[in-house]
């Protein structure tokens, strides 16, 4: 059982010694290290270290692995997010002593501060589209800050203080939290229902993401394709909104599109078209680049600047990251943890992997998402993997719910060849360097800790005969 934050809470006019409760995970070592570069003490703790927790050490943080009512010193307040634990010392300690819990959305709102926001939201593709804007608006001279839930590859980090106004957010919708912002700018990607176990409903989902576009002060662009993002458009008025997509009367439309590699299209908006030419592969980033045009047009920038400077976008950390290759043999990481994003990274692997086959590496996240999606989850990976295997639940956040496992989703495969169960890693690494052959692709999904499978798979990949 997960805590509940109050986003009620008042932020304090001081935020000169912060303390945050998970500082490497991927939504808030960008925002500690944002407070940081302002000047501020930043301390933290973590229950392991990581690449992010020796980067913030690095930059001036303190940082304690392990949690302890001893790491909490004098401190303005104490940053926590929704995977906390009710129990955890150090917030059962600043409770004690008084010290003002924010939620990381709290932490991040008065780093915005009067700067002008955009906030991307959606179940999936949040991440990458961020990216694309912060790397465009860069691009353009803006000189944006942003926050992004992935170390954006073009500049190295996932966070930035910049000179500029504009300040780009990766907005998260899973505990509502993205409300808080004063957005002047909207993107909604998609509204594919998930974390039930927040909002209890589809409909109460669907709710929040009505009351996040219809908060945008200048402007709400929305994904014309996506039959969530339809209904949430019909019931916002009062607005302005921009609409992109393949859709016909899409105000931003993407046509042509090629993903032969690195993915392409036409953009087409005001009666002006443009190519456009990503350097990552894979139609729905195709997509996702037309949403990041439709905002920089919001922001005043033509048509062909826009896409010319969504183009340089690199990619980021942990979307298709390709880790190495041995013996011929590719190894991907992605982050994708819901159907329509494993679909979506596979079916982008597809385009790319020529002759080769994609074998997957797929650890499901969270009980109730695997209960809930583990038929999805199975056709999916059927559908677009040659041979899947899949690890046990990363349970996260949540206790254990009994009987659902990993083999949840593979008894729900149709072929039982085409899939393995391998709740051991190291028989999982076997089993894939059994099975892939130069010229595959193996690609780890999940984002949970699957990616610390990656050495185990170059080893035990390295270690077999060569194969030919």
């Amino acid at each position: 059982m997960t805590i509940t934050p109050d986003l009620t809470v008042p932020i304090p006019d001081r935020l000169d010694r912060v303390h945050f409760v998970g500082i490497g995970g991927s939504g808030m070592n960008g925002i500690a290290k944002l407070f940081l570069t302002r000047g501020a003490t930043v301390s933290g703790s973590d229950r392991t270290r990581n690449a992010y927790t020796d980067a913030l050490r690095d930059a001036g943080a303190t940082v304690f692995i392990g949690h302890d009512a001893g790491n909490l010193g004098d401190v303005d307040a104490i940053v926590v997010t929704s995977a906390l634990w009710p129990d955890n010392p150090e917030l059962l300690e600043a409770r004690r002593r008084g010290v003002p819990v924010l939620h990381r959305s709290h932490a991040l709102k008065a780093l915005i501060g009067r700067d002008r926001l955009v906030a991307v939201a959606g179940a999936h593709g949040k991440t990458t589209t961020t990216g694309m804007l912060a790397v465009a608006l860069d691009a353009l001279g803006a000189d944006p800050s942003f926050v992004d839930g992935g170390t954006i590859k073009d500049f190295g980090t996932s966070s930035r203080l910049g000179g500029g106004d504009v300040f780009v957010v990766e907005a998260d919708e899973s505990d509502g939290s993205f409300l808080l912002y004063d957005t002047a700018i909207a993107l909604v990607l998609n509204v594919d229902a998930d974390h039930l176990d927040h909002y209890g409903t589809e409909e109460a989902f669907d709710d929040a993401f009505v009351d996040f576009g219809a908060k945008a002060a200048e402007l709400l662009v929305i994904n014309a394709d996506d039959a969530g993002a339809r209904r949430v458009r019909s019931r916002i008025s009062g607005r302005t909104v921009r609409t992109y997509g393949e859709a016909a009367d899409a105000d931003v439309r993407v046509s042509a599109i090629t993903t032969d590699g690195a993915a392409g299209g036409v953009l087409t908006a005001g009666g002006d078209s443009v190519s456009i030419r990503l350097r990552i592969p894979g139609r729905h980033n195709v997509v996702n680049a037309a949403g990041a045009v439709a905002v920089l047009l919001g922001l005043g920038y033509g048509l062909q600047e826009a896409a010319d400077a969504v183009a340089r976008f690199g990619g980021t950390g942990r979307r298709f990251d390709l880790q190495a290759r041995v013996d011929g043999v590719s190894v991907y990481d992605d982050y994708a943890h819901l159907p329509a994003e494993v679909d979506a990274a596979l079916t982008a692997a597809r385009t790319v992997v020529g002759d080769g086959r994609i074998i997957a590496v797929h650890q499901p996240h969270l009980y109730s998402r695997t209960q809930a999606m583990a038929g999805r989850f199975a056709e999916v990976l059927e559908r677009t993997a040659d041979h899947t295997v899949v690890l046990d639940v990363d349970g996260a956040r949540e206790d254990p719910v009994p009987g659902v496992t990993g083999r949840l989703v593979v008894d729900r495969f149709a072929d039982p060849a085409a899939v393995d169960y391998a709740p051991d890693w190291a028989q999982a690494a076997d089993l894939v360097a059994q099975l892939a052959r130069p010229g595959d692709f193996v690609v780890t999904l999940g984002c949970g800790s699957v990616y610390r499978i990656v050495p185990q798979l170059l080893e035990a990949l390295g270690d077999r005969a060569p194969v030919r």
